[in-house]
């Protein structure tokens, strides 16, 4: 199969070439749509099964109209793999290129993407190691920045699902408590340090039954894909309330995820090994091969009336604790994944300030200003500010990308 080719035009630097054809969810003419995307061509999947070279795969009648992607995702990668590897070998099939101008096919702008799985759970990880030490040096010993056990476990917490938007959906500006510095008891209001937080999502794609773990060695048959995702953090709530239990309303207000989920299958080729971990981890947090992912990511800030400005760039690939011992880690204690939870890997940040994560350590808690073009600066994020994510691997024709996780910050209710 040639997947350098198809008769669809795609434009350059598209994030959806042949190599890639990732899933979502899609709304045309009030019906939902399991559909996949080829430049700016959106494939409604219902529509294309209709085609000869699909019938094999026997997909139940409906499903490829629910909602959501957990019903196809269920269907195994026995099934969803070579289905994805039949869609480009059809695309790239010039004898069915008289299908461009069919039903199967609607341009992005005439689509409305939806969230794509409906997530039950969701989980956060504070796994790269550069964000863990500018936060430890900035909030404890700059000595001893990480905590005893983070070189020795993947660190998370239990998040909100419920409150996880998917991309273009504004959010509110949090109320709640905050202790100003020197103050004797708390305030309420709305948050000032409004931050977003640079990462990617884990969509599990194979349960695992309560009381059962699962090996590093099987982990990765229990992840579809990958996505953008915007972590809000509201940080001086957070720094209130995250004594003893960690984060809760700093953090529950809302995440972003961006609509397509990119396979696993598709980043195969951006394998990378990941940074030494020291001390040596425990056997069951022990893997082979290279577990990490290129995959460039940038961050951008748009004021209200202003062009955006590119505020971050980093990698996937800085991550100090990789997939396969998140959900390793995870499930040790007999803890049940389910289909369409997702994995947050935490902020990724590198070593240069160019690749911080987050606006906390860009303006380093506050103490120096970002620069957002049109003489604007910014510690944290104001109000009608839009932050956008996107993300992808390799260049050309084999360019595997994500698009895009965009989101407004609106003022908070009754302001």
């Amino acid at each position: 199969m040639n997947l350098t080719q198809s008769w669809i035009t795609i434009p350059d630097q598209s994030d959806f070439t042949l190599a890639n054809i990732p899933f979502g969810i899609c709304v045309v003419d009030n019906y939902y749509h399991a559909c996949s995307r080829i430049g700016d061509q959106v494939i409604l999947l219902s529509h294309l099964v209709q085609e000869d070279a699909f019938a094999k795969y026997e997909i139940p009648d409906g499903l490829l109209n629910e909602p959501f992607l957990n019903s196809f995702i269920a269907l195994g990668k026995s099934i969803t793999v070579p289905f994805r590897e039949e869609i480009q070998s059809w695309l790239s099939d010039q004898s069915n290129a008289s299908a461009v101008e069919s039903d199967i096919f609607y341009h992005i702008d005439d689509v409305v993407m939806m969230m794509p799985v409906h997530t039950r759970d969701y989980t956060d990880f504070y796994s790269s190691i550069e964000h863990a030490t500018n936060v430890g040096k900035m909030f404890r010993d700059p000595e001893n920045a990480l905590l005893p056990n983070w070189r020795h476990l993947p660190v998370g917490y239990h998040g909100r699902a419920s409150s996880i938007v998917v991309s273009g959906v504004d959010l509110h500006r949090p109320m709640g408590q905050t202790m100003a510095k020197d103050a004797s008891a708390p305030t309420y209001g709305a948050s000032k340090r409004v931050d977003f937080e640079l990462e990617m999502a884990c969509i599990i794609g194979k349960e695992n039954i309560l009381g059962s773990p699962v090996s590093t060695a099987e982990a990765e048959a229990s992840i579809f894909g990958l996505a953008l995702f915007n972590d809000w953090s509201a940080r001086d709530i957070q720094k209130w309330e995250y004594v003893p239990l960690g984060p809760f309303l700093g953090k529950s207000f809302g995440s972003s995820l961006s609509p397509w989920i990119v396979t696993i299958e598709a980043l195969n080729p951006y394998r990378v090994h990941g940074p030494k971990q020291e001390p040596e981890v425990l056997p069951y947090l022990q893997y082979e091969g290279a577990r990490n992912f290129d995959i460039n990511l940038s961050v951008s800030i748009q004021p209200e009336d202003s062009e955006e400005v590119v505020v971050c760039r980093s990698n996937y690939q800085y991550m100090y604790w990789n997939l396969l011992q998140q959900i390793a880690h995870h499930t040790v204690n007999g803890c049940n994944l389910q289909i369409g939870d997702i994995l947050a890997s935490g902020t990724i940040s590198g070593k240069n300030e160019s690749s911080y994560g987050s606006m906390l350590e860009l303006s380093w808690a506050g103490s120096k200003k970002v620069d957002v073009g049109n003489g604007q600066t910014r510690v944290f994020i104001d109000d009608n500010d839009t932050v956008t994510m996107r993300g992808h691997s390799g260049s050309g024709d084999q360019r595997v990308g994500f698009g895009e996780v965009s989101t407004k910050i609106l003022p908070a209710h009754g302001k």
